[in-house]
C-alpha cells in the first residue's frame, strides 16, 4: 500500500511518501481500506515529537472506508 510515513521527528520535510506493508488484522480486529483520512493538529505534535510515537509511523488517526479483511474471532462489524 502507499502511505506517508514519518521516520524521524521534524518539520514537514520528514513526511515521506512510499510503500508500506499491508497490515493483517489480528484477533478481534478488522482492516479498513481507507477512502478518506483526517489529519489533525495532534498529528503535527506526533510529527514534531512533542507527543512521540514509536518510529517509523504513519500519521492520521481518523479515517473512513470499507472493511476489507476480518481478523480471527470477529463476528460482526
Amino acid at each position: 500500500m502507499k502511505a506517508i510515513q514519518i521516520q524521524q521527528f521534524g518539520g514537514p520535510e520528514v513526511l515521506v511518501f512510499g510503500d508500506a506493508p499491508l497490515p493483517e488484522p489480528g484477533p478481534g480486529q478488522v482492516r479498513v481500506k481507507i477512502a478518506a483520512a483526517g489529519v489533525n493538529f495532534i498529528d503535527v505534535y506526533h510529527r514534531l515529537g512533542q507527543y512521540p510515537l514509536p518510529l517509523p509511523f504513519i500519521p492520521g488517526v481518523e479515517g473512513a472506508g470499507i472493511v476489507d479483511a476480518l481478523g480471527p474471532d470477529v463476528v460482526g462489524v
